[in-house]
């Protein structure tokens, strides 16, 4: 059977498209003027939330659908365009390869930034004044296992089996190079690129701009799916989709429950941080490695 990734991410990537655009047809928040909103984040009108947490929306014009637009289309050409062309040996991967990749997460961030900060402060556009920061300490380790529970489940029900059988590969890039590559400097590159560009930056893309940007123009739970779609198949594995799929709504709620980025930045840190130290602890004391749907998103 040939590998159906390219299809499936495809029609992930429609679908998010899909879901937004009929959302948005039928949403209406109860004031959808743009002229009056307040400046200051913390005067926002209850109705500009949407319904969900406290991530508030407000701020955000048709300006900034042109940045959600760039976001989507940007990630979705990189993705198809590399699922459908012939895969590279991961052994061929160099540290000229992964600092580019770290730095167009940086740039994305930065761009990003841009279309949010021409009319809002940092602290407002993504809570970075949170009162109860020292949660994080109890929220991201109990996320992090409340998603290993959910990957034990996936892994118990024969997915990765299922997986198998499609002709797709079970193992993550980023985790077949933590597993097998003996260079120190691409080691250090992708320990950095997990533990520090894809939390502060894909938090900043996806959670901080993407989604409330959705939010403001379709509502919260059909922006949380598309938001969550369009993170998941930014990674490019079939094998990951579902997994990152689940992730990427927990974080939202996260970011909801709490109002700050955060906390969304220190979930994924964890995560992160975790698999690599079991990936390379597993290389250290020479534990055999099985497949497993740790990723590092």
């Amino acid at each position: 059977m040939s590998d159906p990734t390219a299809i499936v991410l495809s029609s992930g990537f429609a679908a998010a498209l899909g879901i937004f655009v009929a959302a948005a047809a039928i949403f209406r928040p109860k004031d959808a003027g743009f002229a009056n909103d307040p400046a200051d984040g913390s005067a926002c009108p209850p109705n500009f939330r949407q319904h969900l947490g406290k991530v508030p929306v407000w701020f955000y014009d048709h300006v900034d659908l042109v940045g959600a637009a760039f976001v989507f289309m940007v990630y979705a050409g990189l993705v198809l365009s590399a699922v459908g062309a012939e895969k590279a040996p991961t052994s061929e991967v160099n540290p000229t390869v992964l600092g580019v990749n770290i730095g167009f997460q940086f740039v994305m961030a930065g761009v990003i930034s841009v279309f949010a900060l021409r009319k809002v402060h940092p602290a407002t556009w993504l809570g970075l004044k949170w009162r109860e920061w020292p949660c994080v300490i109890l929220i991201a380790p109990c996320c992090v296992l409340r998603m290993w529970g959910v990957f034990g489940g996936l892994q118990g029900s024969g997915y990765l089996k299922w997986m198998e059988s499609l002709g797709v590969e079970t193992v993550q890039d980023t985790v077949q190079l933590l597993r097998d590559s003996s260079d120190p400097v691409i080691l250090g590159l992708m320990a950095f690129a997990a533990v520090v560009a894809a939390p502060v930056c894909e938090e900043i893309v996806f959670r901080g701009f993407f989604y409330p940007v959705l939010k403001r123009f379709s509502g919260a739970w059909p922006s949380a799916i598309c938001s969550a779609i369009v993170f998941s198949g930014a990674h490019g594995s079939l094998t990951a989709f579902l997994p990152l799929f689940l992730f990427g709504l927990l974080l939202v709620l996260v970011y909801e429950k709490t109002g700050s980025i955060w906390a969304p930045m220190s979930v994924h840190f964890c995560f992160n941080g975790a698999t690599v130290v079991i990936q390379l602890a597993m290389r250290i004391y020479d534990f055999p490695i099985e497949p497993t749907l740790e990723h590092t998103p």
